[in-house]
């Protein structure tokens, strides 16, 4: 998101923490009724467009905010008015920004339980559970598959297993795809999730087990490349023969043999 959709949204966030943290595990409410509007403005052009139209005024689509979020928690009220009010590249900049901002409530719930290194790292495992299950990633991400075979499925993996927030985090990923496949919606979560909590997220690729010294030893180095603390996400992954694949937000640094053999080869080609 750039230019004046990321502005706006940057500015919302600033505004929406306060609430935020007066609501604490209440905000949990907050962020299901944000997602709830962003199915909404999904199933609806006309709606989005009516929201996001820079020629129609500010206070108009503030008022058809009101009527559209009668029920509504007053704090959500009051923020995607907010949202309506400013500026945005697109329509879809706005859906995309009310996503955002539900997904920072939802995990704000959890921070305030102290529970946000718990939904951060069960998001991550079930992530990687699913590396392999290729049907089970298939109907997760199945547009043409029912919504509620979809959800059956999450909750038959992580049912009773993991913390309430996770749980309704990976229910939305499947049930509200939004042209995204399951396991990317649920790293996109994770990676929120550790910036929250100030960290960016390392996903670490490596053809055999790391050491806890290997890890710690990466964790130093990526650290300090980056100027704050690092969360590592290992899997392992046979096949890359030697050598790690590191991947933070849009950085990647392949060292792997495969990658080098390509490399070569590319090299020789040319």
């Amino acid at each position: 998101m750039r230019g004046s959709s990321g502005a706006s949204l940057t500015a919302a966030q600033e505004r929406f923490e306060p609430v935020l943290r007066a609501a604490g595990a209440d905000a949990l409410t907050l962020g299901e009724q944000l997602l709830t509007l962003v199915s909404a403005l999904d199933d609806s052009a006309a709606l989005r467009r009516s929201l996001a139209d820079p020629s129609r005024e500010g206070e108009a689509k503030a008022g058809l905010v009101a009527g559209l979020l009668g029920g509504f928690d007053e704090r959500v009220v009051d923020l995607v008015s907010g949202l309506a009010r400013a500026r945005w590249s697109s329509d879809a900049d706005l859906t995309d920004a009310v996503e955002r901002l539900g997904l920072d409530a939802v995990l704000a719930s959890a921070e305030a339980r102290g529970a946000l290194e718990t939904v951060e790292d069960e998001l991550f495992r079930l992530g990687r559970s699913l590396v392999g299950q290729r049907e089970a990633k298939q109907v997760l991400s199945d547009a043409s598959t029912a919504p509620e075979r979809r959800v059956a499925l999450v909750d038959a993996l992580v049912g009773g297993k993991v913390d309430t927030v996770t749980q309704r985090l990976a229910q939305r990923a499947t049930s509200s795809l939004r042209g995204r496949r399951f396991v990317q919606t649920i790293g996109w979560y994770g990676e929120v999730a550790a910036e929250r909590r100030n960290r960016l997220v390392a996903a670490v690729t490596s053809a055999t087990v790391l050491t806890r010294e290997q890890e710690e030893r990466l964790g130093a180095i990526l650290e300090r490349s980056y100027g704050k603390p690092v969360q590592l996400n290992v899997t392992v992954d046979p096949t890359l023969v030697g050598g790690l694949r590191i991947q933070v937000g849009a950085d990647v640094v392949d060292s792997t043999v495969l990658s080098r053999l390509a490399d070569a080869q590319r090299r020789l080609a040319g």
